[in-house]
């Protein structure tokens, strides 16, 4: 069983991955967002996947849904659906290099970004072109980072 400090450790990183995904940026900018809930959510079905969760995903999906204003369910769909193939995926992506686990970081989160814009299409007009894939791309830029960061808070506080 994780204790209290791990589960919180694992919350905290899930809400601040939150407040990153829905802090406001200039027009320009948001198109380069990375997936922050995504990437955490991603990162935490690899390093403890019996703790975390389909649930996870779609609890938080949810809260972003609300958040946003976004299609009641549309967030959620997709962040379950992340956390379903990551959680599918977990012995593998662990032993993956972490360039390589960057790549199937891209093509996991383009898929989502996929499934989203599609979503998209079908609650209103939207506009299709590949820029939908610049926050998958930045996603997996970042992936090295944030993959070495959660391991150091992850080792630091003990969570299994």
């Amino acid at each position: 069983m994780m204790r209290l400090p791990g589960l919180l450790m694992v919350w905290s990183t899930l809400l601040v991955s939150l407040c990153l995904q829905v802090m406001p940026l200039p027009d320009a900018w948001l198109m380069w967002r990375p997936n922050w809930l995504g990437l955490a959510l991603a990162y935490w079905c690899i390093a403890a996947p019996q703790r975390v969760g389909v649930l996870h995903g779609f609890v938080l999906g949810l809260l972003l849904d609300l958040i946003e204003g976004t299609p009641l369910g549309q967030n959620a769909l997709t962040l379950s659906l992340l956390t379903y193939l990551c959680l599918l995926l977990y012995q593998r992506l662990r032993a993956y290099s972490i360039w390589q686990q960057a790549v199937l970081m891209f093509v996991l989160l383009g898929l989502i970004q996929l499934v989203e814009q599609w979503l998209r299409t079908i609650f209103g007009p939207v506009s299709i072109h590949l820029a939908f894939l610049l926050p998958a791309l930045m996603g997996a830029a970042l992936w090295p980072w944030l993959f070495t960061m959660m391991q150091v808070l992850r080792r630091r506080f003990k969570i299994v």
